[in-house]
């Protein structure tokens, strides 16, 4: 390495000391140390007595010694600091001398280095003109004039290799590590070249341990080659010590932190892109660098922007810079995070910066429909209770618009958010009053939409609600020793009694719903705090209203709400203290509440650019009224899918955006809108629809060079000549590649020698005249229209032999295709050297990197130069080779692949087969990434396609179609397409056996078209007995024709048969007035329309002739029918809710004169009221259906024109059907069980609507069916269904259902009889029991006796009747309700024990009364009472109702005979 001196300041050094401080440093220092010993002093005198005098005149003595012995002490220090200064900057001057001095050096012995460099260069370019004038015409081989030299470097630090080169033409340089060829693109960190004049440089950055070796460089021209190396050796260091360059070492001279290095290279390796992200996601965006050089004490500042304003470490964003890596991390993304991002790494000698944009989306809403949040919430003109919250709002593309915001507010510290305003607030501004002074709040917004309310924004920073005011009314004044004095005004302006009225009021902003007003406090306003009070008044009312009558308000400012829309107002402030209220301020002018913003205007033309694969420049003209703009939004849609998508989601402030995140070839067109506070404008008009890809490249400064090919192989060799094979260049530069140049040379030389001087245009050649035995090597370089493109790598040594083995050589050209997620196809082509037979197939094998077993794909050797190799591992990497086979075995295996990462590409696309409009068939394929140079290579077997008579290609764009000329079988096979310059898009297509027939299936129908039907040739038979036969085409046009044929004989239009046709529908039909047995036959019709044709049959022979025979015939009848009154719908039944059955028919085509009637058994049935026939129903109720009313019932119409009859017999099962009909309905009103307690045993019973003992039911008792009989008897009345449980037993408890069946569903109904249910009821049967044992044993008068009795006096009475009891009752008479003795007037007598009766001889008017018969046993009776009237003779007989007997009065027996027996017995066995 050069012995020039390096500047002093690219030294380092690992220890430093207080002497390396510069001199204000030290000065600092030392007056620290002296106020600090003083006070030490101070503390001291303090302390000891003088300190605690009580004196004051001694206190006072104290304090003037030690403020003298202070003094003294400041001037003996100010006098050694002025001495130790002076020394001090003599040292620093000597030591500046010194540093300029070698400054001066080294900046002299640089200058003269680079006069001798410049001097240098010239006299070779002076040299170079004159050889260039004297061998113009003269060719040369490369000639290196200044060679390389070896270099000894540390670790980390960069070396920089150069060399010069002169040739004719210009010499290709190539770069070698240990004979290893060097290429940027496989390290792009580490290495760079640069070739400028002819001096050739290599830099090598950051040396590691690893960069020690042995580098060449190759220059090579068609003439020959030159080369030159030399040796890198990289020492490492120990610790942290800096490496410091070969043979000098650092001087000790103290180094500045403020001197940076004026020479610090950064280059950036891993960049952020273009970034997508959602609100509530976090997300780091990074980017390495190689920071050249890299010295820890001297690092470049790393300064990141979002749109151009600089991001510091808060809540939202935490910034990171270090091992050579800078990274911005956001901890919660929020649509204020969008826009463009920029790093910019500052040093003393410039900038280096990076930039791409940063997408945030809206987060899912919480309520589908909701719109996004807002965002950039921020607070203004805060103040003692009041500050104004503004925000943006979001974009709304496919939301309903927002119709209003809501703010939040919260103080720091809680998490209590209170809502501000209780109705949405439509502009992006909002005055919130209210706060508390001296707390600091934070605010959010959230916006209101028809569907709901979006996520709430991001809070705001916090803002304290204090008046600035405050601040300017307190001044500070700084004293020595870092003491401050603060001074208020309230202090100099003393008691102010009434403060003065305010000054300067007026509106600072006016709103549409609110006018903020602002004032200047009076002035002096005094010690006392201050209130303000508003008012207003409507202009020309005459009135003032106080509007804060309620709220005192503290702050210069208020907001005033509630004016009413189109008035003028005035306002005037009063201020006011403890003490009082002030006079009123001036008036304000009039004042009109209104938006003084306005939507803005729709922006102008749209205009769309390509830019890259992904992404489109809109560029748009700025609308008409631009004030106050936020921004602009800007949409993006798919053509034709109607659908629109937010590109940006916070609005951009100037007029062109890069729209990213677009599907390659999909075609889209942009929208613009414009935003300010008070919403958004009209959207733009469309763009003009633009594909999306990379920018065209029209011009040849647009285009360059292929890329380099590879894969050289040697294919045969015959001891004088080589042939070589190569893969073409991967991409080829914008410009087809019109052929490739090789060299050669012998091993162990240094010059290349021209092969060829013409283009080779394959990718295989011949090399001849070679010496036999001698070892070559070869590389290749491609050359299209711009020139000729760097060399491949150079080919392994090939000995020239002659190949003599019975093997097969390599197959060559290997090419992998069409690689999915768990397959790929290779392609190979033959090996030029067969061996001694021909080869009979080829052997696949692969495995995958960085291992070493090789497994063979195909258990059997292909015949074919294609393979298909499936059951790859997704996301793995393999490489691939190939062996041919002949009869003598395996040959020599291809050269392996390129590694190959299997997964497939995103938007994959495969080959598919078509028909078009005329009938040709085709395969099509799309690629998207297809550039205007690209190539679609179409192939059969995967060799190209070059037969113009069985093909045609046609390309379009980024669509290819493969045409089919003369389609046969020999088409059938594998086909293929490539598409050049891109990264492999490939794809291919089995055209199997079917596949083939449904394509040409579907070329004959559209080259030989028929005519589609809808529906093929049918009949059906009209409503007066006529048979129509029709057709219906798909379409038919104007010009078509057709004809109907009948048993081969064509049928023309006529009364008989009557043929039509509807072109616009495709209906062609003949309607046949009589259809009879002679139409028996087959019936065609043919229709031809232009070159389509199409025929349909339909035979009518045998039993389908007779079925439309019969139907013709019937319809007629039908038809006959309808002329005069008849059925429409024929007797028909139905159930009602009310469990009725009505019979029911419809009437049409009936007049006044129609008479109807209802017969039942041939016998008429008599009708309350006659159906009204207009209506055209009738019915017939049957209220309980039972089966007397079963029969054939019927009705019947009738007048002058004809009559009709239905009957519907209702027995059978009709009358079956009804009756599950009413179970149904009556089953849905089924109450529940009920129990009801006879004398004979437990009732279990169940109410319906109606209730038939011909329904079907059941009655269960644990699941298991009971039969009625002695024990279980089952019945019913007409409204209830009943089980009697006769004296039942315990083994009679338990559940008990009922089921009734009705025509679609059962209905059960369900009761638990046990425990305390069958205690009570069971305690109940008894007592009944008992009571119906004695009603029937009881005294009873069983009758004789009437109720009056009429008779004349004198007469002879006789009372009568007979009693009954078991035991046999006791008889008692009474009168008048007293017992009376029996005597010869009144006699009694009992005869057999039951005729009882009462004599009264001669009887007189004394013996009318009541008369009572008492009858008992121990069972009760009962006592009858008759009534005696005696009247005289002569006078007339009273009138008595005849035949009434009298009524019995019971007497209940005793509680001892109905007291029950007790509870329930198990019945034995």
């Amino acid at each position: 390495m050069s012995s020039v001196a390096v500047p002093f300041y690219q030294r380092r050094h690992k220890h430093f000391d207080q002497s390396y401080r510069n001199i204000q440093t030290r000065y600092v220092l030392e007056e620290y140390a002296a106020r600090k010993a003083a006070s030490r002093q101070a503390a001291y005198y303090e302390s000891t007595g003088l300190g605690k005098t009580t004196c004051r005149l001694c206190a006072r003595r104290a304090r003037t010694l030690a403020h003298e012995a202070m003094k003294e002490s400041r001037k003996r220090t100010h006098e050694q600091k002025s001495h130790a200064s002076e020394e001090k900057r003599i040292r620093f001057a000597s030591e500046l001398s010194a540093l300029e001095k070698e400054i001066h050096t080294a900046r002299h012995r640089a200058r003269e280095h680079l006069d001798k460099l410049a001097i240098q260069r010239m006299v070779e370019e002076n040299m170079a003109l004159e050889r260039h004038a004297v061998e113009e015409s003269i060719s040369r081989a490369p000639e290196i004039l200044v060679r390389l030299r070896s270099h000894t470097v540390w670790e980390k630090m960069s070396v920089s290799l150069c060399f010069t080169v002169q040739g004719y033409p210009t010499p290709v340089v190539q770069w070698y590590k240990n004979e290893e060829l060097i290429t940027p693109a496989s390290a792009p960190a580490k290495y760079r070249i640069e070739s400028k004049y002819g001096v050739h440089v290599l830099h090598i950055n950051r040396a590691d341990f690893d960069d020690s070796a042995t580098y060449s460089a190759v220059a090579t021209n068609v003439h020959g080659q030159a080369s030159t190396n030399c040796a890198v050796i990289v020492r490492r260091f120990r610790g942290d010590e800096e490496p410091h360059p070969a043979g000098i070492m650092p001087f000790h001279l103290p180094l500045s932190y403020d001197v940076c290095f004026t020479h610090i290279d950064v280059q950036f390796l891993e960049k952020f892109g273009v970034t997508f992200g959602t609100e509530g996601e976090t997300l780091t965006l990074k980017c390495s660098m190689l920071i050249t050089p890299d010295l820890k004490r001297l690092r470049p500042r790393a300064e990141w922007y979002r749109d151009d304003v600089l991001i510091k470490d808060s809540k939202w964003t935490k910034l990171y810079f270090g091992e050579g890596q800078a990274a911005l991390s956001f901890t919660h993304l929020n649509k204020d995070d969008e826009g463009l991002y920029t790093l910019r790494m500052v040093t003393k000698g410039g900038v280096s910066e990076y930039s791409a944009f940063l997408f945030v989306k809206d987060a899912d809403a919480l309520i589908a429909g909701a719109p996004g949040a807002p965002m950039d919430v921020k607070c203004h003109d805060a103040n003692r209770d009041y500050v104004i919250v503004t925000w943006k709002p979001p974009n709304t593309t496919s939301e309903s618009p927002v119709i209003g915001y809501f703010v939040d507010k919260c103080e720091v510290g809680l998490e209590n958010w209170v809502q501000c305003n209780d109705a949405p607030v439509k502009i992006c501004k909002y005055p919130v009053t209210g706060l508390y002074e001296g707390r600091s709040y934070i605010f959010r917004v959230r916006a209101v939409n028809s569907a709901g309310i979006s996520r709430p924004s991001r809070v705001s920073e916090p803002v304290a609600a204090l008046d600035p005011v405050d601040l300017e009314r307190t001044q500070t004044i700084h004293v020595d020793e870092g003491r401050k004095i603060m001074i208020s005004k309230d202090d100099l302006e003393g008691d102010i009694q009434i403060p003065g009225p305010p000054t300067n009021v007026h509106a600072s902003e006016i709103s549409k719903t609110y006018v903020v007003l602002s004032w200047d406090p009076p002035v002096p306003r005094g010690r006392e705090p201050l209130t303000y009070f508003i008012e207003k008044s409507m202009v020309d009312s005459g009135s003032w209203q106080r509007v804060n009558a309620q709220v005192a308000v503290k702050s210069p400012r208020y907001a005033v709400f509630d004016l009413a829309e189109g008035k003028s107002y005035i306002f005037r402030v009063l201020s006011a203290n403890k003490h009082g209220i002030s006079d009123p301020s001036e008036i304000t002018k009039p004042i009109q509440p209104q938006d003084t913003v306005v939507v803005p205007s729709a922006p102008g033309r749209v205009v769309a650019t390509r830019n890259t694969k992904t992404s489109v420049v809109v560029q748009w003209d700025k609308p008409k009224h631009e004030e106050d703009l936020y921004g602009y939004y800007i949409d993006y849609s798919v053509v034709g899918s109607n659908r629109w998508e937010p590109s940006n989601h916070k609005p951009i402030k100037y007029n062109r955006f890069v729209v990213h995140g677009l599907e390659t070839g999909e075609q889209y067109v942009f929208r613009v809108k414009a935003v300010n506070a008070v919403g958004f404008s009209e959207n733009s008009q469309e763009s003009e629809a633009i594909t999306v890809q990379a920018a065209l490249r029209r011009s040849v400064s647009h285009m360059a060079c292929p890329s380099y090919p590879h894969g050289i192989t040697l294919l045969n060799c015959d001891g004088h000549s080589m042939t070589l094979g190569w893969k073409a260049p991967k991409y080829c530069g914008g410009s087809p590649i019109l052929g490739y140049y090789m060299d050669k040379r012998e091993a162990n030389h240094q010059n290349w020698h021209e092969v060829n001087s013409s283009l080779i245009t394959r990718t295989i050649y011949t090399v001849e005249d070679l010496t036999e035995g001698a070892f070559y090597e070869f590389k290749v370089a491609a050359a299209n229209l711009i020139g000729i493109g760097q060399p491949s790598d150079p080919s392994e040594h090939f000995k020239c032999k002659a190949w003599t083995m019975p093997e097969p050589g390599p197959a060559y050209d290997l090419t992998i295709c069409e690689v999915r997620n768990t397959s790929l196809v290779l392609l190979w082509k033959a090996p030029v050297y067969e061996g001694k037979s021909p080869i009979t197939g080829y052997l696949v094998d692969y495995k995958e990197v960085d291992t070493e077993d090789w497994i063979t794909a195909n258990e059997k050797p292909t015949s074919k130069r294609y393979f298909k190799v499936t059951d790859l591992h997704e996301g793995h990497t393999y490489v691939f080779k190939v062996r041919a086979v002949n009869d003598a075995g395996v040959g020599k295996s291809s050269e392996i692949s390129e590694p190959v990462l299997v997964e497939a590409r995103p938007g994959t696309k495969e080959i598919f087969s078509g028909v078009d409009d005329e009938g040709n068939i085709y395969l099509a394929f799309e690629c998207k990434e297809a550039t205007d140079a690209s190539h679609f290579a179409w192939g059969k077997s995967y060799e190209e396609i070059d037969d113009s008579d069985k093909f045609k290609t046609e390309t379009e764009g980024n669509h290819s179609k493969l045409y089919f000329k003369n389609p046969d079988k020999s088409d059938l096979g594998t086909y293929s397409v490539s598409v050049s310059d891109t990264d492999g898009v490939s794809s291919s297509f089995v055209m199997d056996e079917e596949e083939f027939e449904r394509l040409m299936a579907l070329s004959n129908e559209i080259k030989n078209p028929t005519i589609p039907l809808k529906s093929e040739l049918a009949y059906e038979v009209l409503e007066k007995g006529e048979v129509r036969f029709w057709i219906q085409a798909e379409s038919l046009s104007p010009d078509s024709t057709f004809r109907f044929v009948i048993n081969d004989k064509e049928v023309e239009n006529s009364d008989r048969h009557k043929i039509s046709c509807d072109r616009s529908n495709g209906i062609i039909e003949m309607v046949m007035d009589r259809f009879t047995i002679d139409n028996e036959g087959t019936y065609t019709v043919q229709i031809q329309d232009g070159k389509a044709k199409n025929q349909s049959s339909l035979v009518l022979i045998g039993d389908a002739f007779k079925a439309v025979l019969a139907e013709s015939e019937l319809q007629r009848k039908e038809f006959l029918r309808k002329q005069g009154p008849h059925f429409s719908e024929f007797l028909y039944w139905k159930v009602t809710e009310e469990c009725e059955v009505l019979l029911a028919c419809k009437v049409a085509n009936t007049k006044k004169e129609t008479v109807f009637k209802w017969y039942k058994d041939g016998s008429g049935i008599d009708v309350d009221e006659m159906p009204d026939l207009q209506k055209g129903e009738c019915h017939l109720s049957i209220p309980r259906l039972s089966r007397k009313d079963e029969g054939v019932y019927k009705a019947t119409l009738s007048d002058d024109r004809g009559h009709d009859v239905s009957t519907l017999e209702l027995s059978g099962k009709v009358y079956g059907d009804i009756i599950l009909a009413l179970s149904g309905v009556s089953g849905k009103s089924a109450s529940p069980l009920k129990i009801l307690c006879t004398e004979e045993g437990i009732r279990l019973q169940c109410f319906l609507k109606y209730y038939n003992e011909e329904m079907k039911v059941n009655w269960s008792h644990r699941e298991s069916k009971i039969s009625s009989g002695e024990k279980m008897k089952i019945g019913g009345g007409e409204n209830v269904a009943w089980l009697q449980i006769c004296e039942p037993t315990e083994k009679d408890k338990g559940n008990y259902t009922f089921e009734i069946f009705g025509d679609k569903e059962s209905y059960k109904r369900t009761l638990d009889l046990s425990g305390q249910a069958f205690d009570d009821a069971y305690a109940e049967f008894q007592r009944l029991k008992a009571a119906a044992f004695a009603e029937k044993n009881r005294g009873k008068v069983i009758g004789g006796l009437p109720d009056v009795v009429t008779i004349m006096d004198g007469k002879t009475l006789n009372l009568t009747c007979t009693v009954f009891g078991n035991p046999d009752p006791e008889v008692v008479w009474f009168k008048n309700d007293k017992v009376f003795e029996l005597n010869e007037h009144y006699a009694f007598s009992l005869e057999q024990g039951k005729y009882a009766s009462l004599t009264i001889k001669g009887v007189t008017a004394e013996d009318s009364g009541k008369y009572s018969i008492h009858v008992k046993n121990k069972y009760g009776g009962e006592t009858v009472d008759v009534t005696v009237s005696v009247y005289r003779h002569g006078e007339k007989m009273p009138e008595i109702k005849p035949g009434q007997l009298a009524k019995p009065r019971a007497i209940p027996p005793s509680e001892e005979v109905l007291k029950p027996e007790g509870k329930a017995k198990s019945s034995k066995k």
